[in-house]
C-alpha cells in the first residue's frame, strides 16, 4: 500500500499542518531552520515506527507547550475530545485488495483507500475503512455451503444472525474455519477485523533516520549483545547492527569464533562487500576501503570496551596508506555510511518501509549531496521516501512538483498570530511562501538555469552579450546565404568579462559530459590568463581561440572583425542623440589596432552629451537592423566570421557538428 496524504495537528510546533500530499517516489519538505520540518517527520514516524516502542504520543512532551494545561483540563472535564494528532490516508494496491477479496469477495471494499487516525497515548488509533457488510455475508454464504444452510445465511440481517445460522449447522455442513472467522468479525466488527488481520500486518513501517542514528564505528560485542537481548539498543547500535548484518557477519558467532583463519576470511569478505557499496555513491574519495577488525579487549581500550570482544570499523586510504577509525571520518561520510548500513540491512530482510530522512546529507559537500540524490534515485526506488532539507543541492530541479514548502510564520512575526495562521504549515500554493522559505528553491532553480540556459554539452565561452549578438546574427545571415554558419550544437555562453573566464572554465571543465571552447577578446594584459587556460590543462590548446587568431594583429575584439568605417557608422546611428557630432573614422588613431580602444580614446576628448558608451548597444543595433545593414558587410568581413565558424565546428565532438 501507498501513503497518499497525511496531516498533523496539535503536536509540538504544529497546530494544523494542512494536508500533505505524498508522491509515489520522493517527497521533499523544504523550509528554513526551526520551521517544523522535523516535527512533521517525527509525528508521522510514530504512527507506525519500525522500532515498536516509539509508537506513542505523550501529551506532556508533545502537545504545544503554551496551551498544554488548558488542553489537559479541557479533556479531563469533557469540554473537548482528545486531540487527533496525525491522520494518514493510504491507498491499497493490487496485492492488498486481493488479500481482502480472497476472504470476503470482490464487493466488500467500497473504496481502495482508508484513513488511520492516531491520538495521544500508546496504541490509541482509529481506522475509517468503508466496507459492505451485506456483500461480505453474501460471499461467505456462497463459500461451498450446502442448501438450505446457505439460504439461511443469505437471509441473515446481521452478523449475529449469520453466526446463529452457522452454529445450527452440523460440523460437516460448513467449514470449521468459517465459524472461527465469523466469530472474530462478530466480536470486533468487519472493518476492524479486515484492517487489523488482513491489511495492517502488511502496511509499511516508517524508518526514521537523522544524525543521532550515526554509528560510532567501534563497539564491545558483549555489551551490544546484552543491550540487544534486553531490548535496550542505543540509536547508534541500529546502523552498526545493520552494518554487521550487511557485511554478512553474525555478531554472536564472532564472539565465539575459535579459528583465526576463518575469522580473517569472514572479515575480509565483509570488508570487500561494503567497500563496493560505498564507493559506488561516494565520489568524494574513491581510494577508500572498509575494513573490520575483531579482537580481544585490552586494558587501555575505551572505557566501555575493556572486557570481552571488540569490533572496530576502519577506513583504509589507499593513497595515504593509512587507516582511520570510522567514527573519526567527516560527519558527512559517517552519516552517509550509517544510513547505507542500516538501509542495506532493511533491504536484505525485505522489510516494507517508508523512509523518513531528516536533513539527509546536511554535512555533505554540495557534490556529495548530488551523489546522495543519485543514491535515492537508483537504490530507493522500491520505497516511498520523505525527506526534509534546507539545502538547494538536495532539491531536484527536475521534480519541483515533489517539493512541499514548510514554514512557520509565527517565528518571523513580532506579534502573536491567530491559531489558524500560527505554527508549522505545509503550503500547497507557492505564492503563499515567505522569501526565507523559497530561498532553497531559488538556489536550486538558479543552479539549474545556470547549467541549462547558457550552458550546454558544447559551450562556447565568450566575454559578453555583445559577442553573443554579433556571432548569432552573422551566423543567421550565413544560413540564408549558404555560407558555413556556427553549429547549433554550440551554446554561446557570455560570462561577463575577461576576468571571469578562468573561474568559469575551472568550474565547468571538470564536467565529463561538457565540451568547452573559448572565443575571446585579447589584449596584452590578458594574454597570460588566456594562455593559462591550456597551460594549466583546463582546456586543450586548440580549444582556446581569440579574435586575434583570425586577424593580422596581436590584440583584437569581436568588433575588429568588422571594417572600422562600418562599425563607427553603427555607433553614429545608435548614439546619434548623445554625440556632439558624428565620429569620423578617419580621425581615429590609425596606430591603434583595436577599434573599441580608438573610439574610447576619442570619446575621452569628445564626451557624450549624456550617458556612457558601452559595447552592448552597438551589437544590439546591428542585431535589430541587420536587414538594412547586411549589404554593407564586405566579403572580407564575412570570410573572417566564416573562418571562425569553420574552426569552431571542427572542435565539436564527432557526430555533433550539425
Amino acid at each position: 500500500m501507498k501513503l497518499r496524504q497525511y496531516r498533523v495537528r496539535e503536536f509540538q510546533s504544529i497546530w494544523d499542518s494542512g494536508p500533505i500530499e505524498i508522491e509515489d517516489g520522493q517527497t521533499c519538505l523544504v523550509g528554513k531552520n526551526e520551521a517544523g520540518k522535523t516535527a512533521l517527520l517525527q509525528a508521522l514516524y510514530r504512527t507506525n515506527p519500525i522500532i515498536a516502542e516509539d509508537a506513542v504520543f505523550n501529551e506532556i512532551y508533545d502537545y504545544p507547550k503554551r496551551e498544554i494545561e488548558d488542553y489537559r483540563f479541557a479533556v479531563e472535564s469533557n469540554e473537548r475530545e482528545e486531540a487527533l494528532v496525525v491522520s494518514c490516508q493510504y491507498e491499497l494496491e493490487a496485492d492488498d485488495v486481493l488479500r481482502v477479496t480472497a476472504v470476503f469477495g470482490n464487493k466488500v471494499l467500497k473504496q481502495k483507500t482508508f484513513e488511520r487516525r492516531t491520538f495521544y497515548g500508546k496504541g490509541n488509533s482509529q481506522v475509517l475503512l468503508p466496507v459492505d457488510e451485506v456483500a461480505a455475508r453474501a460471499y461467505l454464504a456462497n463459500s461451498d455451503i450446502v442448501e438450505p444452510i446457505a439460504e439461511r445465511l443469505r437471509e441473515a440481517s446481521g452478523w449475529h444472525a449469520f453466526a446463529e445460522a452457522l452454529a445450527e449447522a452440523g460440523e460437516n455442513e460448513v467449514p470449521a474455519d468459517l465459524k472461527t472467522l465469523v466469530g472474530k468479525v462478530q466480536k470486533y466488527g468487519l472493518a476492524h477485523y479486515i484492517f487489523n488481520s488482513v491489511i495492517w500486518p502488511y502496511a509499511p513501517k516508517f524508518l526514521y533516520f537523522d544524525e543521532y542514528y550515526q554509528m560510532r564505528g567501534q563497539e564491545n560485542l558483549n555489551n551490544l549483545i546484552a543491550r540487544e537481548d534486553a531490548g535496550e539498543l542505543l540509536e547508534s547500535d541500529r546502523p552498526l547492527l545493520g552494518l554487521i548484518n550487511s557485511a554478512r557477519l553474525d555478531h554472536r558467532r564472532l564472539v565465539d569464533t575459535q579459528n583465526t583463519v576463518e575469522l580473517k576470511n569472514k572479515l575480509e569478505g565483509a570488508s570487500n562487500h561494503l567497500t563496493g557499496r560505498i564507493v559506488k555513491y561516494w565520489s568524494q574519495n574513491q581510494h577508500i576501503q572498509m575494513r573490520f577488525d575483531v579482537r580481544d579487549a585490552k586494558p587501555q581500550d575505551p572505557e566501555d570496551m575493556r572486557e570481552g570482544i571488540n569490533v572496530w570499523g576502519e577506513i583504509y586510504d589507499t593513497v595515504h596508506w593509512a587507516s582511520t577509525p570510522l567514527g573519526s571520518r567527516s560527519r558527512g561520510f559517517v552519516w552517509f555510511f550509517s544510513f547505507l548500513a542500516w538501509y542495506e540491512d532493511v533491504k536484505r530482510q525485505r522489510q516494507n518501509v517508508i523512509l523518513l530522512l531528516d536533513e539527509p546529507g546536511l554535512s555533505l559537500h554540495g557534490r556529495a549531496q548530488g551523489d546522495l540524490l543519485r543514491y535515492f534515485d537508483e537504490e530507493l526506488v522500491d520505497h516511498q521516501l520523505i525527506y526534509t532539507t534546507h539545502s538547494p543541492f538536495m532539491i531536484d530541479p527536475q521534480r519541483f512538483e515533489h517539493v512541499r514548502i514548510v514554514q512557520d510564520r509565527g517565528i518571523d512575526e513580532k506579534e502573536p498570530l491567530p491559531k489558524e495562521e500560527d505554527g508549522t504549515k505545509v503550503l500547497t500554493n507557492v505564492f503563499d511562501a515567505t522569501d526565507d522559505s523559497l530561498f532553497p528553491l531559488q538556489g536550486a532553480l538558479g543552479y539549474e538555469i545556470h547549467q541549462t540556459l547558457f550552458v550546454g554539452p558544447n559551450s562556447l565561452i565568450v566575454e559578453g552579450a555583445a559577442d553573443l549578438l554579433f556571432l548569432e546574427t552573422v551566423s543567421s545571415e550565413f544560413g540564408r546565404e549558404g555560407r558555413t554558419s556556427l553549429s547549433k550544437k554550440w551554446v554561446i555562453t557570455p560570462v561577463g568579462g575577461s576576468g571571469k573566464v578562468p573561474t568559469f572554465v575551472a568550474l565547468l571543465a571538470p564536467h565529463r559530459v561538457m565540451h568547452l571552447a573559448t572565443l575571446l577578446d585579447i589584449q596584452e594584459n590578458d594574454r597570460q590568463e588566456i594562455e593559462d587556460l591550456y597551460k594549466k590543462k583546463l582546456l586543450k590548446r586548440k580549444n582556446v581561440l581569440t579574435y586575434a587568431d583570425f586577424l593580422a594583429q596581436g590584440s583584437a575584439d569581436v568588433e575588429d572583425l568588422f571594417e572600422r568605417k562600418f562599425y563607427v557608422d553603427i555607433i553614429n546611428r545608435e548614439f546619434a542623440a548623445q554625440l556632439a557630432e558624428p565620429i569620423d573614422p578617419e580621425k581615429l588613431n590609425p596606430k591603434e589596432p583595436r577599434t573599441l580602444k580608438a573610439i574610447e580614446t576619442h570619446l575621452k576628448a569628445n564626451p557624450l552629451k549624456s550617458g556612457t558608451f558601452g559595447h552592448y548597444r552597438p551589437a544590439r543595433y546591428f542585431s535589430e537592423n541587420v536587414g538594412a545593414l547586411w549589404g554593407g558587410v564586405s566579403d572580407e568581413v564575412k570570410d573572417r566570421f566564416e573562418a571562425i565558424f569553420i574552426a569552431l565546428n571542427k572542435l565539436l565532438r564527432k557526430g555533433t557538428s550539425r
